[in-house]
């Protein structure tokens, strides 16, 4: 029988106070009190009755989710495989196969013999809801193969271990990992971290090959509950690096990696704001630091003293150094000005000797790629633009000659000519200028729809490149806007800093104006403007639709992180600690707690009438509980006064990302352009 009305979840009168400030959250009790765990008959039949509202809404409707899921995927080049890159002895791939959905990892050996397939995702997935590999490492004799897997969207990973030589998968098996794995000790050990009951990384332990688990060495622990710990290898594969950071300052040990039981180098001991990361050349270190910059520097220190940095390159107004590579004979910098990606080749015996690498459009997104060699004359890269599919590029270091090894192919066809893109600069309500990035038709009538994505938070910046599932809005006569918002850090570090703490709201000012800049300059109209943004992204969703409700003719929120004050409120969930330096700490600041309650989403909800909205979680999400879109959607389902539609839809299999798989997302992104399409008027 199909529902007549949107289910509409009980009130329980619940309310916390702190700094003599009482809030009441009648929708609490939709967080199952023994998550992670949900089992709560009385939640899952709120979620599941939210679900049915959300097929039932959506069921006319599938026609269409159905032609936009077929022309989204014949984009997708079904059988394919990326360009084969030499690692030691090998040259390792990947491949998808027709109609797969996860890929399969293959090499060859350099010197001749037949291709190895090393890892099946398919058959590790088959008759899985979810599957989700997490890290992958080959040892460094080519023998051993570690990886993760994820199962239930939960990012909790299991690593196994596999003898190439053999085909053996071995008993040894380590649970809860959420981290890279790291071969070290010739090849007979792993370092890892693992996930304590908070989701939290606060370790970097080994295990040694053949050993159980129970003897793993705690070779660093993080008393910091805001701090998490990682670890990866120097590029010259000599020395393992344990870093532990929050989202302002950090700090780094070093250890050799062929005695990880050795006592660890401290680089130099964390301060309060200062990051920092850091590789070696012989027995030199580099390190890419915001100590007397806040774009960051690059220093040098001789391995004997960490500590006592050298500049190498002075940190810039204009160039934001982002990061840094080494190689044998040379090294690369990148970073961007005034948002564009930059990268050059830069040389130890010459500091005066910089080659930029030169990219023919105006606007694009470019980076080094997978390079997993020492000494090396040619380097990879990644290249795209809003209107040029994504490339993978080799770069000859000696004749500084680029060349073209493959260009993204889109079966169904794709001729750039027919669109244009644009960098726009926008005046923000302050009277900063706003970067805009933009691709349209060059038929597309003037005033149409426009599709408007922003992020805005934890220095993520939001690169202009290219998307297939993106022709099929503007295809139809949408312009595809991305506001490079205050938050990110397109601009550089001050740039999310203007979006941070106390200046949050700047971060949804900005996305406003840049709408309304938008409609100034003729590009659409207000109410013809759909907008998406996912989990910071979504709490961007929710602040704009509270605060300008009239602009937005559909608005689409992924697992929105919209229960700001509550959750920040809260320091038993994982992410909590680790976030107060992003958010401000509500707890032990007053101000902090009356900020984040004047902007949250959830706790600004008010009688008006609000855009059409489609809202999604994931039960088994630990970044953005499922709980925080449950309770927004369940307080405007009460409040709001218009009769727009509604919709949430949780997946009961699935974590922050939604549905693994290539093909399985894009049905969720068919579905998303659907809502859009029909919210607006827009037919096929």
């Amino acid at each position: 029988m199909a529902l007549t009305t949107p289910p509409i979840a009980a009130k329980k009168p619940h309310s916390i106070t702190h700094h003599g400030i009482t809030v009441t959250d009648d929708y609490a009790w939709l967080r199952d009190r023994g998550y992670p765990e949900v089992d709560d008959p009385a939640v899952l039949a709120h979620l599941n009755a939210e679900n049915a509202w959300f097929e039932t809404r959506m069921a006319d409707q599938q026609g269409r989710i159905d032609t936009l899921f077929k022309e989204m995927r014949a984009r997708i080049k079904e059988a394919d495989k990326s360009v084969p890159q030499k690692d030691g002895d090998y040259l390792y791939w990947i491949e998808f196969e027709e109609g797969a959905e996860y890929k399969k990892w293959w090499r060859r050996p350099v010197a001749g013999g037949p291709d190895e397939l090393i890892l099946d995702e398919v058959a590790l997935a088959e008759g899985k809801e979810y599957f989700r590999l997490g890290a992958i490492s080959v040892s460094m004799n080519g023998k051993l193969l570690a990886w993760s897997v994820d199962d239930n969207g939960s990012e909790r990973f299991t690593a196994r271990i596999k003898n190439l030589e053999t085909g053996e998968i071995l008993p040894d098996e380590i649970p809860e990992t959420l981290s890279s794995l790291v071969w070290v000790a010739g090849d007979r050990g792993i370092v890892y971290s693992r996930a304590n009951e908070q989701w939290r990384t606060d370790n970097a332990r080994l295990h040694w090959l053949g050993q159980p688990n129970e003897s793993d060495v705690e070779l660093y622990h993080e008393d910091d509950d805001g701090f998490r710990v990682g670890s990866s290898l120097s590029a010259n594969e000599q020395w393992l690096i344990i870093s532990t950071s929050d989202h302002e300052t950090s700090e780094v040990r070093l250890v050799p990696a062929a005695d990880p039981l050795a006592h660890p180098v401290l680089v130099r001991a964390r301060e309060t704001g200062v990051e920092y990361d850091v590789d070696l050349h012989e027995d030199t270190l580099f390190i890419h630091a915001n100590d007397t910059h806040e774009n960051f520097r690059l220093a040098t220190a001789d391995l004997s003293h960490p500590g006592e940095w050298t500049t190498l390159i002075e940190g810039s107004d204009d160039f934001y150094l982002t990061g840094f590579d080494l190689f044998r004979d040379f090294y690369v910098t990148e970073g961007r000005v005034r948002g564009l990606d930059r990268i050059e080749v830069r040389y130890y015996d010459d500091p005066a000797r910089i080659e930029p690498i030169e990219f023919a459009e105006t606007t694009y997104s470019a980076g080094v790629g997978d390079n997993p060699e020492w000494a090396v004359t040619a380097l990879r890269l990644s290249y795209e633009s809003m209107v040029s599919p994504a490339s993978v590029l080799e770069y000859d270091v000696v004749t500084r000659q680029l060349t073209t090894l493959k260009v993204q192919e889109i079966p169904s066809g794709y001729d750039p000519s027919l669109y244009t893109t644009e960098r726009l600069e926008i005046a923000a309500r302050d009277g900063t200028m706003i970067p805009v990035s933009i691709v349209y038709r060059k038929d597309r009538a003037a005033g149409g729809p426009l599709h408007l994505y922003g992020y805005g938070a934890y220095g993520i910046a939001i690169d202009p490149g290219f998307s297939t599932t993106r022709l099929s809005l503007v295809d139809r006569g949408f312009a595809y806007a991305i506001a490079h918002i205050r938050g990110g850090d397109d601009l550089g570090r001050a740039w999310y800093k203007a979006g941070k703490l106390e200046r949050r709201t700047n971060t949804f000012h900005d996305f406003v104006d840049v709408a309304r800049g938008l409609i100034a300059r003729g590009y659409t109209q207000a109410g013809r403007i759909s907008i998406s943004g996912g989990s910071a992204g979504g709490e961007l969703m929710g602040a704009v639709i509270n605060s300008d409700p009239d602009l937005w003719g559909a608005v689409v929120a992924h697992v929105p992180f919209v229960d700001v004050l509550h959750t920040m409120l809260d320091p038993e969930l994982p992410l909590t600690p680790g976030e107060w330096p992003e958010w401000g700490n509500p707890i032990e600041d007053k101000a902090a707690f009356e900020l984040i309650r004047s902007y949250s989403p959830y706790d600004q909800v008010r009688a008006q009438a609000y855009p059409p909205l489609l809202v999604t979680a994931g039960l088994n999400d630990p970044r953005v509980t499922y709980w925080e879109p449950a309770k927004w959607v369940a307080r405007l389902r009460e409040v709001k006064t218009d009769g727009n539609e509604l919709l949430l839809k949780t997946n009961m299999g699935a974590g922050h990302g939604g549905k693994s798989g290539r093909f399985e997302s894009l049905k969720e992104t068919a579905e998303e352009f659907a809502f859009i399409l029909w919210q607006l008027g827009v037919g096929e």
